[in-house]
C-alpha cells in the first residue's frame, strides 16, 4: 500500500509538472500580447489624428492632437487567465502529491531534499495565489511557474528518493514546525524576489531603456513594485526569523547545543542579516530604487544557495536530511 501511495505520488508530481509548463507557456503567450498592444500603443500616441472644425463650405481646420489609446497596465487578458486557472489545477494536483507521499510515509513530506523541493515550490504557487487576494501580481506568472518547473523537474529527477523511515535526530514535532515554516518564508522571498526583478526592469524602462521589452509598460511602475515586494519581503522575514529560533530550539534537543556553526545554520544566519538589512536599510536609512530591490534579490538567490549548493556540496550535521 505505501509503495502504491508513493507511485501515485510521483505520478501527481509529474502532472503537476506538466500543467505548470503549460501555465508558463501562457503567461508567456500573454506577455508577448502584451508587447505587441504596447508597441502599437505607442506607435498611436505618436501619431497625431487630425480633427477637422467647420462646416460644410466653410474654411477647414485642421488641428493635431496625439490619437486616444487605452491603456493597457494591469489588464489581464485571456493567456493571462488561463494560465493562472492551470496554475490553480496544478496546485490542487501538486498538493494531491504531497498528502499521498505524506500517507505513503505515514509523517509529513518534508524529511530529505527530494520532500522539500515538493513541499517547498507548493508552498511558492500558494503564496503566488495568495497574494492576489490582496494585489494582482498575475504578471509574474511566468516567473513563478518557470522557477517552480526548474527546482521541482530537477529534484524529481535527479533527489528522488524512495519513502524511508525517519532518523532519529528528525523524530520530533520540531519537524513539522522548523520546515513548514521555513518553507513559508522561502515562497515570500521567491515572490518578492520577482518583484524585485521586476522593479529593476522597470525603473531601466522608466529611465529611456529596455526598448525591447515593450511589455513592462503593463506592469506597475517601479515604486508601487517596490512597496510590494517590501511588504512580500517583511512577511517572508517574520517567518524566516521564526525559521532561525526554531531551529535552535531543535538543535538543542537534537544536538545538546543551541548553536554549532554547522554550514547550515551559518547560511540560516547569512540570510536573516541579509533580509535584515534590507528591512533596516529602506525602514531607516532611505534606502529606494535599485539598491533595495538588489539586497532583495540577493536574500532570494542565498536562499537558493542554501538549498542547493550548500545542501549538495557541504558537511555538517544536516545532511542527512538535505534540509
Amino acid at each position: 500500500m505505501p509503495a502504491t501511495l508513493a507511485a501515485y505520488s510521483v505520478v501527481a508530481v509529474y502532472s503537476a509538472i506538466t500543467v505548470y509548463v503549460i501555465a508558463f507557456i501562457a503567461f508567456a503567450l500573454d506577455l508577448s500580447k502584451r508587447s505587441a498592444i504596447a508597441q502599437a500603443s505607442a506607435k498611436a500616441l505618436a501619431t497625431p489624428a487630425q480633427l477637422t472644425v467647420g462646416g460644410s463650405g466653410a474654411g477647414t481646420t485642421v488641428l493635431e492632437k496625439p490619437s486616444a489609446v487605452p491603456s493597457v497596465r494591469g489588464k489581464a487578458s485571456r493567456y493571462q487567465r488561463t494560465g493562472y486557472a492551470l496554475v490553480i489545477v496544478g496546485w490542487v494536483v501538486h498538493l494531491t502529491a504531497l498528502v499521498l507521499r505524506g500517507l505513503a510515509a505515514g509523517r509529513v513530506p518534508w524529511a530529505n531534499l527530494y520532500e522539500f523541493a515538493m513541499t517547498g515550490t507548493a508552498i511558492m504557487i500558494g503564496v503566488f495565489i495568495f497574494i492576489q487576494f490582496y494585489r494582482d501580481v498575475k504578471f509574474l506568472g511566468a516567473y513563478i511557474t518557470g522557477v517552480v518547473v526548474l527546482l521541482l523537474g530537477l529534484a524529481s529527477v535527479n533527489f528522488y528518493v524512495a519513502v524511508t523511515p525517519l532518523p532519529p535526530a528528525l523524530q520530533s514535532a520540531w519537524l513539522v514546525i522548523h520546515v513548514f515554516v521555513a518553507t513559508l518564508g522561502t515562497g515570500f522571498f521567491a515572490v518578492g524576489g520577482g518583484l524585485s526583478i521586476a522593479q529593476l526592469l522597470q525603473t531601466r524602462r522608466e529611465a529611456g531603456g529596455l526598448t525591447r521589452a515593450p511589455f513592462l509598460a503593463t506592469f506597475p511602475m517601479a515604486e508601487v513594485l517596490e512597496n510590494i515586494a517590501y511588504r512580500v519581503v517583511v512577511v517572508g522575514f517574520a517567518f524566516w526569523t521564526f525559521t532561525l529560533m526554531a531551529g535552535a530550539i531543535w538543535a538543542e534537543r537534537a544536538w545538546g547545543r543551541y548553536w554549532g556553526w554547522d554550514t547550515k545554520e551559518v547560511w540560516t544566519f547569512i540570510i536573516w542579516v541579509t533580509f535584515a538589512g534590507y528591512i533596516h536599510a529602506r525602514a531607516t536609512r532611505g534606502w529606494r530604487g535599485s539598491r533595495s530591490a538588489w539586497l532583495a534579490i540577493i536574500g532570494f538567490s542565498a536562499v537558493l544557495f542554501n538549498y542547493t549548493v550548500v545542501n549538495l556540496f557541504f558537511k555538517g550535521l544536516h545532511a542527512y536530511s538535505g534540509l
